[in-house]
């Protein structure tokens, strides 16, 4: 069962305005009652950057908060970190509410608990790349030698091996942002926040960054709350996504969910430009296969199976299921003339998908220079179901 990590529970978030007479109280009042942040800056002085916000995360997931400029996701992640202390409100992390900390418990919250990237980097360039990553160990007081063995595996991790003692003014956007991922993972966070760290590189750069923070996640369980206002970006990364408007939280969801079911007319046209096979795995698109024997049945088995569901082609599978391959309509009545045997016309070099949750656009190229439909197998090659040509074509349209 998930475990959550993060839980936001009516967050609100006022600045006052230029004028003296800001009123947080009647500022609260009108947006319970379901005022829009124009009305309560005129009513009240204060501007609502956050309203009423809850959501949760799950230890290990990425959830992205995605919204237009001034939809509050900025502050929000600052709230989480209390870089901005909320106005009313709950954050609880493993259950503590940090609202409530004092400065000495969150000193340590943000030393042990709670990282931030930044989307400027954030670097110190009279540092070099290894100790701008090692720097968060040093002010903890770690030894040099430990903090710098430590900090060499971050610096491989995010693929900067041979680049530890270069200044920060000679690496690239990307590689900066490398930097400060590798900084950020170095004190062992349980809770790594983003704050639209990819937005400032250029789409190839920031394309191979969302891939290494997946694998880095993958492989580091970390949870991660990434901001972002391409929808795109979250869909790709975000096994959750909330969109905020105007300071309120409009959906939380999954990406496959908020594609077929957006809450309103707002979610639907901010979702227009999303590429669908980048949202939709091949576990949403496989069926299973019409025509299917077993290694057991024969040539004559076979053939009917196929004249039966008026197809050319037949998948088999031995026992529980283990796929073995394909056999066609032509090797099959070859079989049944006496031109070769059952086992020679079985074709069993076939490309396979072995991870149902691969996106649909990842197996595109795949299909599109196979002969037959792309075998899905879980472990141990239990045949689990196909995807057609025309399956991924309709993935398109959805």
């Amino acid at each position: 069962m998930a475990e959550t990590i993060l839980k936001v529970k009516n967050l609100y978030k006022l600045f006052k305005s230029n004028d003296i007479t800001a009123n947080e109280d009647v500022a609260l009042k009108l947006l319970q009652e379901g005022a829009d942040a124009a009305t309560v800056l005129d009513k009240s002085g204060m501007f609502a950057a956050v309203a009423d916000v809850s959501f949760e995360v799950q230890r290990g997931e990425i959830f992205a908060l995605i919204g237009l400029s001034g939809s509050g996701k900025s502050t929000i992640i600052r709230c989480l970190n209390m870089l901005h202390t909320p106005t009313r409100g709950q954050i609880l992390v493993e259950g503590s509410d940090i609202t409530k900390y004092n400065d000495e418990q969150l000193l340590e919250l943000r030393r042990t608990k709670i990282a931030m990237v930044f989307q400027n980097f954030g670097l110190m360039s009279h540092r070099d790349v290894l100790s701008n990553v090692c720097y968060g160990l040093e002010i903890r007081g770690m030894g040099k030698a430990e903090r710098e063995a430590k900090g060499m595996e971050m610096v491989a991790m995010v693929g900067l091996e041979g680049w530890e003692h270069k200044t920060i003014d000679s690496l690239s956007g990307g590689m900066k942002q490398r930097v400060g991922i590798a900084r950020a993972l170095a004190n062992d966070p349980d809770i790594l926040l983003m704050d639209e760290a990819f937005s400032a590189l250029d789409p190839l750069v920031r394309n191979d960054l969302q891939f290494e923070l997946l694998r880095i996640q993958e492989k580091m369980g970390k949870t991660i709350v990434f901001i972002t206002h391409d929808i795109n970006e979250a869909f790709k990364l975000g096994s959750h996504v909330g969109i905020l408007r105007e300071g309120r939280m409009v959906q939380v969801a999954t990406p496959e969910q908020m594609l077929s079911q957006p809450a309103n007319d707002y979610v639907r046209k901010f979702i227009d430009n999303v590429d669908p096979s980048k949202v939709f795995s091949v576990r949403n698109i496989m069926v299973t296969p019409s025509c299917m024997i077993k290694a057991t049945d024969g040539v004559n088995i076979a053939l009917q199976s196929m004249r039966n569901n008026g197809v050319s082609s037949a998948y088999i599978v031995g026992e529980q299921m283990h796929f073995i391959g394909i056999i066609t309509l032509e090797d099959a009545l070859a079989v049944r003339a006496g031109k070769k045997t059952f086992e020679e016309a079985v074709i069993k070099d076939l490309p396979l998908i072995t991870d149902m949750d691969t996106p649909v656009a990842d197996v595109v190229e795949l299909a599109a220079s196979a002969k037959f439909p792309l075998v899905v197998v879980s472990e141990g090659n239990v045949l689990r179901g196909i995807v057609s040509k025309a399956s991924i074509l309709s993935s398109f349209c959805n």
